[in-house]
């Protein structure tokens, strides 16, 4: 089995994750630096460590929804000691991580799990899983915005695909929308309007799939039912 692919069924990490956590010298195989990629491993004898700590195959596999406030960050741990999304999670005592994540200022819904191996299934781009975000905007938006928003748009010096965007409330001074989109590329759709001269000032994801954040209060969490399980697990 591949290193990474361990580490992520461990729980330790995704797979991409877990390839940083390999070429920046955090793992070992059987007392010896594993520093390079592609490492293939025994898992019934080889020893494996993390951060100096042995890596075992999780014993129980949880799915989680957070619905994340701004103002903290989606990883484990935060060089600039950020507050991250693991600090609303202290009931949960098995290791777990983020699938995919929300910048600083977004909040919403964020799966949490220690499957790695969904977790590399679901943030791979081919899979294209729609995506729902309540978005508030200063100002209006006129015809062309809109065409603009839903043709797609070269951002970071790519082409983001369609998206879709429905008018929800117009204000005096700002508007409501919902925007879907099937991917979920860096900071995707604050740059979206920022291309457009259009300042969010406040975006929330509300959908991933058929998983929707419903009524879940800001900060909490809870596990998900066996259908939402089960979607996910049979997302093609």
């Amino acid at each position: 089995m591949r290193l990474n692919k361990f580490l992520a069924r461990c729980g330790v990490a995704s797979r991409r994750s877990s390839d940083l956590l390999i070429n920046n010298g955090k793992v070992t195989v059987n007392g010896k630096l594993a520093n390079a990629m592609g490492i293939i491993i025994n898992p019934d004898k080889d020893i494996v460590t993390c951060n100096g700590v042995v890596v075992e195959f999780a014993q129980d596999i949880v799915y989680y929804m957070l619905n994340k406030p701004k103002g903290y960050v989606t990883t484990v741990t935060d060089p600039y000691n950020r507050p991250t999304v693991m600090q609303l999670l202290s009931g949960i005592n098995l290791r777990v991580f983020p699938i995919g994540r929300l910048d600083f200022a977004t909040e919403g819904l964020l799966l949490i799990t220690n499957d790695g191996d969904l977790t590399n299934k679901l943030t791979h781009p081919s899979h294209n899983i729609q995506k729902i975000y309540q978005v508030t905007v200063t100002g209006t938006l006129n015809e062309n915005n809109i065409k603009e928003l839903e043709s797609g748009m070269v951002i970071d010096g790519y082409k983001t695909a369609p998206a879709s965007v429905e008018i929800i409330t117009q204000l005096e001074n700002s508007i409501d929308v919902n925007v879907k989109i099937h991917e979920g590329r860096n900071r995707q759709v604050r740059k979206m309007f920022e291309q457009i001269g259009k300042e969010i000032t406040h975006l929330k994801r509300v959908q991933i799939g058929e998983i929707k954040l419903g009524k879940l209060k800001r900060g909490e969490y809870r596990a998900l039912t066996k259908d939402e399980i089960n979607y996910l697990k049979n997302i093609k």
